[in-house]
């Protein structure tokens, strides 16, 4: 089996990206963490682009791609940290008038969480009774509500959340590679010292087997392999993140960091579609 990318799928991760660069910069960022909201303007240029109905077959007015095409394009969202429910929306296209284009924002109940509840047009599930929470990520509004019924997350959503993770995990070893290379301690660049050139070697090796497990089980389609990618991808951003703000020192403690914003959302995705027990639990019934 062929892993690499054709050039139908780089050009299109390239897009994507040229899009989020032009349209979600870090001043945007910025914004989005003063006063989160869901852009609108930026999500119905999302919907033009064919981010909400890539997987929707052409005869229903979609781009008519499969899921390891979805899984680069998240993986490019993750890695600039867009806000939004993107997953949610993404999978009600084909369901929900205007979720396609961009002209509705879907958000739906997940592990007993509601993301974006008070900026949704439509939510998919009770959320009857739902509650605000304190989100540990700023960009990330979440309700909770009470649950007694356990449903399977689907199994495209846990792995777009998964490729969102691996896009996080890549994103902070470039920053730490970057600033390693800048920074001066004791005479010299700190990428020099021994023990920082092994906190990115290990970031790289956890963002390429997330990756790698992410893009498998796009093909396969295999529940049991997409909840094995979704616990590489969690654990990778989470500690990529963590490893990044030591490369950075007491810099990476900074509200002017990004660093804090990506482990932030690491935790509050690993939360989501599919939680690591769940998905433990997953991988050891395949075994």
């Amino acid at each position: 089996m062929d892993f690499r990318l054709t050039e139908d799928q780089r050009a299109l991760r390239r897009g994507v990206r040229e899009l989020l660069a032009r349209r979600f910069d870090r001043e945007a960022l910025r914004e989005a963490v003063a006063e989160p909201c869901v852009d609108r303007g930026l999500w119905r240029e999302l919907g033009d682009a064919g981010f909400f109905a890539l997987c929707l077959p052409e005869a229903e007015g979609g781009v008519g791609l499969g899921l390891p095409e979805a899984v680069l394009v998240f993986e490019e969202a993750g890695r600039v940290l867009l806000p939004g429910p993107l997953v949610a929306t993404h999978r009600a296209a084909g369901s929900v008038p205007g979720a396609a284009e961009g002209a509705v924002v879907v958000t739906s109940v997940d592990e007993g969480l509601v993301p974006w509840l008070d900026e949704a047009d439509v939510v998919l599930g009770d959320v009857g009774g739902a509650v605000p929470v304190r989100s540990v990520d700023p960009l990330t509004p979440l309700h909770r509500v009470p649950t007694t019924v356990e449903r399977l997350p689907a199994a495209d959503g846990v792995l777009l959340l998964a490729a969102e993770q691996v896009g996080s995990a890549r994103a902070t070893t470039d920053m730490a590679v970057s600033y390693a290379r800048q920074r001066e301690q004791f005479g010299q660049v700190i990428g020099g010292f021994q023990a920082v050139k092994h906190l990115c070697a290990g970031m790289l090796v956890r963002v390429e087997l997330a990756r790698a497990a992410v893009w498998a089980a796009a093909v396969t389609g295999d529940p049991v392999e997409i909840a094995g990618a979704k616990l590489l991808a969690d654990d990778a951003a989470v500690r990529n993140a963590r490893d990044c703000l030591q490369v950075h020192g007491g810099m990476g403690f900074t509200w002017e960091a990004d660093v804090h914003l990506h482990l932030k959302r690491a935790w509050v995705r690993a939360e989501l579609g599919m939680t690591a027990a769940r998905a433990e639990e997953t991988v050891a019934a395949g075994l």
